[in-house]
């Protein structure tokens, strides 16, 4: 029994006390729920390609509107693991932005004369900064077109936005609406549903990829559970998680995810593999445990693998991991340790990051039981919350 399962097993007596009733369920979830978005998805898809049709995605006289890709926190992460894959596919401009970045800044943001589409991701749906924004430029930009995805039905960004002509809402399933402090499952089902809106003009070409996500998740989960229990009885301080292109987007997701669960007792950081080089490398110590998210892509890799085989004959960090996207790779001397799910089919680097995630998110599940934290309230001084609160906007 793997070591995911074996918290699953738990009584609910025990889940309760040590903290653990929900986000080592939600965890384990993903990959069949990612089904039941796809499901989703094809119910709204005609709908979906008339209003993009309507935002201007089909006029060829004119230029398809700029989209950004907008949320708070790991909402903004399920952005920046999309805009590779919406940008090749949609072929237009496409920009992950923080709305917390578009509260202080919105004019700064928008270039007069320009079209624009906005997809914002909530999980909750009452992001005080996500609603402010939208709710501001309903009012003052309504040639703004909108999209909203969130996992809350009755979360104040769908209600602001229903009966709009300029915006279009999808509630995903109430099962990934998570329960825990962590996003987890909303995370990755975010991710799939912007992946499907990607396909929305042939979708035939993503189920494929889809059913191929659902089969490396399943693989994937016990074998990264059981890697990042043992990794949790290490001494780590600090956890660097570095990758590249649509990856980068899991990277960042996963230092959040291990500093959230641990209440900041892990520290951590998060940079593109390139990047590294330029000044972070010095965060790096021997207390450091290093995770790559390796490329797909043959060109890529060799440049990340040049990095950590660099690092290795440095013995710069306690260790390092690399996750990579299918089985058939060998090691050759740039990790201790390669996961990966049991596939050979490879799967775009774009369209990895619900797979890859996961790893992130059991390193910080099981680095939260290391320092003696309650998973699913992990911050005992209510430092952080499920949903922010007291944030105070302004017209």
């Amino acid at each position: 029994m793997d070591a995911l399962t074996k918290l699953l097993h738990l009584s609910e007596e025990e889940k309760i006390e040590r903290g653990l009733l929900h986000t080592p369920a939600e965890i384990a979830q993903q990959p069949r729920t990612w089904e039941s978005t796809f499901s989703i998805f094809q119910k709204h898809r005609t709908r979906l390609a008339e209003f993009l049709k309507m935002a201007g995605f089909e006029d060829p006289a004119c230029p398809k509107p700029a989209v950004f890709l907008i949320g708070a926190g790991t909402s903004d992460y399920v952005g920046r693991s999309l805009a590779h894959l919406l940008r090749r596919l949609w072929k237009c401009e496409v920009t992950a932005v923080p709305s917390t970045s578009l509260l202080t800044h919105m004019e700064e943001w928008l270039i007069p004369g320009q079209k624009y589409l906005w997809i914002s991701f909530s999980r909750s749906g009452e992001s005080p900064e996500g609603v402010s924004v939208i709710e501001r430029a309903l009012v003052t930009h309504p040639n703004i077109h909108h999209i909203v995805v969130s996992c809350n039905a009755e979360g104040r960004m769908i209600r602001c936005t229903a009966g709009k002509k300029q915006a279009f809402s999808i509630a995903l399933d109430d099962a990934v609406n998570d329960r825990g402090l962590a996003m987890t499952s909303s995370f990755s089902n975010m991710v799939v549903f912007g992946q499907c809106m990607a396909h929305v003009h042939d979708v035939t070409l993503y189920e494929p990829i889809l059913h191929t996500l659902v089969e490396a998740g399943l693989s994937f989960l016990p074998r990264a559970a059981d890697a990042a229990e043992a990794l949790a009885t290490e001494p780590y301080q600090r956890v660097c998680f570095i990758a590249s292109g649509a990856l980068e987007g899991v990277a960042v997701e996963s230092g959040l995810k291990v500093l959230e669960l641990t209440a900041g007792k892990i520290l951590t950081m998060s940079e593109s593999v390139m990047g590294l080089r330029h000044g972070p490398m010095a965060a790096l110590d021997k207390t450091t445990l290093l995770v790559a998210f390796l490329s797909s892509d043959a060109k890529v890799a060799r440049y990340e693998t040049d990095l950590l085989q660099d690092l290795m004959r440095k013995r710069i960090v306690g260790s390092q991991i690399a996750v990579g996207g299918h089985s058939a790779l060998q090691l050759n001397g740039f990790a201790e340790r390669y996961l990966s799910p049991d596939i050979q089919t490879v799967v775009p680097d774009d369209c990895r990051p619900p797979v890859d995630v996961l790893f992130g998110q059991l390193l910080g599940l099981f680095f939260s039981l290391r320092c003696n934290l309650k998973p699913d309230q992990p911050s005992p001084e209510g430092i952080i919350s499920r949903v922010v609160q007291n944030v105070r906007t302004y017209g």
